[in-house]
């Protein structure tokens, strides 16, 4: 009975983990949709930024306005200030949800060392069609940790060479951006999440009373 229960213990962590990862994955694939029109309009402002210093407007027609080169180049100046900020407002976004995977991770692994001597090496190993192994979950859910910190890490060092001053760099940003999703499988939280797809459902039969008992798996 005692094993019985501490393996449901840790059943029951790892549900509300993979539920909690859900939906924090829902809201990082939203930033990085939000992203792409943001690194595109930074690209293009960087572009145009870039060619406006290179013209010497005494020698084009607009030669009469004296301080057109100036106020334009603020005013580009400023829409990539004001883009970068809301760029970092989508990073500050999948930070929170690279914190909330390692903490929710962080508690799987210590309900599971707290009972991990009730329960044994051999159920630990234990899968079957509907739950795969304890060993298995933890492995996963520690894959998922790793793609969120080393994703956030990468976009973070990519941004701290972004500037209005670097042009070059911005321009090329879009580009950079896609590099660093290619550095990993974009699936891989996904893919998790689908292998634990009845995992969930029976936990959340069991819950309401249902006949399959998970601790029993």
């Amino acid at each position: 009975m005692a094993q019985k229960q501490a393996l449901l213990a840790v059943h029951q962590v790892l549900e509300k983990c993979f539920r909690v990862i859900e939906q924090q994955q829902n809201l990082w694939e939203s930033a990085l949709t939000e992203c792409i029109p943001i690194l595109s309009s930074l690209s293009n402002l960087a572009e145009q930024l870039q060619a406006c210093n290179k013209v010497v407007f005494m020698n084009t027609p607009f030669r009469e306005f004296p301080d057109l080169q100036n106020r334009l180049k603020y005013k580009l100046t400023q829409a990539i200030t004001i883009n970068l900020e809301t760029l970092g407002e989508k990073m500050s976004v999948m930070k929170k949800v690279r914190d909330t995977a390692t903490n929710q991770v962080t508690t799987c692994f210590q309900m599971y060392e707290k009972h991990a001597d009730t329960i044994g090496l051999p159920a630990v190993l234990e899968r079957s069609c509907l739950c795969p192994s304890v060993a298995d979950m933890l492995e996963w859910l520690q894959d998922v940790q790793r793609f969120y910190r080393r994703q956030y890490l990468s976009r973070m060092l990519l941004l701290k060479n972004i500037s209005p001053a670097n042009l070059a760099n911005l321009q090329a940003l879009p580009q950079s951006w896609s590099s660093v999703s290619e550095q990993m499988d974009q699936d891989l939280v996904t893919d998790t999440l689908l292998k634990v797809t009845y995992f969930m459902e029976t936990c959340h039969s069991s819950k309401k009373g249902s006949s399959p008992e998970l601790s029993q798996v």
